[in-house]
């Protein structure tokens, strides 16, 4: 629980905020791979930088706050923190996971942990019924995005954990969209949250770093064991990087929700515009479901046109929005799911869960509003086939 009833107010004092040795304002940057010690076993409280640095544990302490969890682990990449949060399953269980996922979560667990014996299912979260349905007795965990990664889709998170708890199953959620500025899924009934802190966390494309949060302090010495076991851990200048972005974040978010909604409405009256999957709008699947867990409905919208307009054309003629891979920046980003961030997805796969070729992302940037429509408005019109 945080200290302060605001988040607005946690993100700039939560965790530790100061130096206590010198009084600076800002956590200071202890770029050191070792510590001194007074002599044998006396060690003033760190030892070395992978098992502890200060820098990174001010930021593990703030998400912790932040996410009201028992503790924080820093990692050097989104994926270095799932791989972490993986680790804790043993040869023959099996994870369920959301029907479309991030494709860096998928690839990880099919091409690497199914060496180890670690197995998968691919479930519809979003429908209660269909989920326990999957839960079979080697079903150990379940990683939910909610939304989820690109499709938008909305999971009732607080029912997927009563009814997995009921199974005994660890419930990992990517938060990563939403960010606990939005929404707190330790609140809500999971067990651990984790988040490529890369994208909204650092805000300014700047930094590749991975958080994870765990509810209970059982968990908290599992995870502290494989992170300094694994060694993926945050360096000292990133986590630096990380704090400093957090700052901003619901300025920043406030500002990106804004234009995402009013850039979901454009796209949405828009005749060119097959289908927007964004959970703001009243008529999207799980509308109710997300305004009951989260404060609105984000920042990431997708999208499709209708067949007489060439996508690829619509990517080359965007002359602000910029074709990338990731999200989260102050920047506008866009990309092709299929050809991008889920390409390790087979196609068949793709196609099952509703991936298109023509599906596209869009993370809604803080620059002017009537900016952003305008240059989606003079690329879909370069793109129409005469």
């Amino acid at each position: 629980m945080s200290k302060f009833k605001n988040i607005n107010t946690a993100l700039i004092h939560g965790g530790i905020s100061t130096d206590a040795r010198t009084g600076a304002v800002n956590v200071p940057i202890y770029q050191t791979s070792t510590y001194q010690q007074d002599g044998l076993g006396k060690m003033r409280g760190y030892e070395y930088t992978r098992t502890g640095n200060p820098t990174r544990e001010a930021l593990e302490a703030l998400i912790a706050e932040l996410e009201e969890g028992y503790a924080g682990f820093a990692f050097a990449s989104g994926m270095a923190a799932i791989t972490a949060v993986l680790s804790l399953l043993h040869s023959g269980d099996r994870v369920l996971i959301s029907s479309n996922v991030y494709g860096g979560t998928f690839r990880v667990l099919d091409k690497i942990f199914q060496h180890f014996q670690i197995y998968y299912t691919i479930a519809n979260t979003a429908d209660l019924n269909a989920f326990e349905q999957e839960i079979t007795p080697d079903v150990k965990a379940v990683i939910i995005e909610s939304p989820a990664n690109p499709l938008m889709t909305v999971t009732d998170i607080q029912a997927i954990s009563a009814i997995s708890h009921q199974h005994d199953l660890l419930v990992i959620v990517d938060n990563t969209f939403m960010t606990p500025y939005l929404q707190k899924p330790l609140t809500l009934g999971a067990d651990i949250v984790v988040h490529s802190a890369t994208k909204y966390l650092g805000g300014h494309s700047d930094v590749v770093a991975g958080l994870a949060v765990v509810s209970t302090k059982e968990l908290a010495e599992k995870i502290a064991f494989i992170q300094n076991s694994t060694g993926g851990v945050l360096p000292p200048f990133d986590s630096f990087l990380l704090i400093r972005g957090i700052k901003t974040l619901g300025v920043r978010m406030d500002r990106h929700v804004q234009n995402a909604e009013k850039t979901a409405a454009f796209l949405k009256a828009h005749k060119a515009v097959k289908q927007v999957y964004y959970p703001g709008l009243k008529e999207s699947q799980g509308y109710s479901v997300n305004q009951k867990q989260a404060r609105n409905g984000g920042v990431m919208i997708s999208f499709e046109l209708y067949e007489n307009y060439d996508i690829q054309k619509f990517f080359e003629s965007l002359k602000l929005i910029m074709l990338a891979e990731s999200l989260g920046g102050v920047e506008s980003l866009i990309c092709h799911p299929s050809t991008m961030t889920h390409a390790s997805i087979p196609a068949d796969i793709r196609k099952q869960v509703g991936i298109t070729d023509g599906l596209i992302r869009l993370s809604v940037g803080i620059e002017e509003i009537e900016d952003i429509i305008a240059d989606l408005q003079q690329a879909i019109a370069e793109s129409e086939v005469m």
